[in-house]
C-alpha cells in the first residue's frame, strides 16, 4: 500500500495577494479614466468615445441624470475605486478586514457596473470573489 501524495494547495498568502491584484487592476482600468471622462463629459456636454467603440461610462443611467449628475456619478465612481485600492492593499497584506470590506463593497460597485454599463469588472469581480472565499476558507482551516 502506498501512502495518499501529499494534497498540494496555494498557502492562504498567495490568494490573497491574487485577489488585492485584480481589484488593483480594475481600480486603475475604470478608475484612473474617471476624473478626465468626467471633466470631458462637463465641457463638452457628451462622453468621450473609447476607439470609436463606445463611449466611456456609457450606460443606462445617464438620460435620467443630466450631464452634471452623470459627471458627479462618474466622480464618485472615482473614489469608490480609490477605496477599492486601499482595499486591496489590506488583502495584500493578508488581513482579514481585507476580505470582509471587499465583500461588503461589491454591492456598491455592481450598481455603479450595471449603471455604467461596464461587462469587464463583474467577471473579474467573480473570479475575485471566488479566490478570497477560498483564501479565507484556508485561513480558518489553518
Amino acid at each position: 500500500m502506498s501512502a495518499a501524495a501529499p494534497r498540494t494547495t496555494a498557502p492562504p498568502r498567495r490568494l490573497w495577494r491574487t485577489s488585492a491584484v485584480l481589484m488593483w487592476v480594475v481600480a486603475a482600468a475604470f478608475g484612473l479614466p474617471a476624473v478626465p471622462v468626467a471633466v470631458y463629459l462637463l465641457r463638452h456636454g457628451q462622453l468621450p468615445w473609447f476607439g470609436d467603440l463606445f463611449p466611456m461610462y456609457g450606460g443606462p443611467i445617464d438620460a435620467w441624470v443630466g450631464t452634471t449628475g452623470y459627471a458627479v456619478l462618474i466622480l464618485l465612481f472615482g473614489i469608490l475605486t480609490l477605496i477599492e485600492a486601499a482595499i486591496a492593499a489590506l488583502l495584500w497584506n493578508g488581513r482579514p478586514a481585507g476580505a470582509v470590506l471587499s465583500l461588503a463593497l461589491l454591492p456598491v460597485e455592481i450598481a455603479f457596473w450595471a449603471g455604467f454599463a461596464l461587462p469587464i469588472p463583474p467577471l473579474v469581480a467573480a473570479v475575485r470573489l471566488t479566490i478570497t472565499l477560498l483564501a479565507w476558507h484556508r485561513t480558518r482551516r489553518s
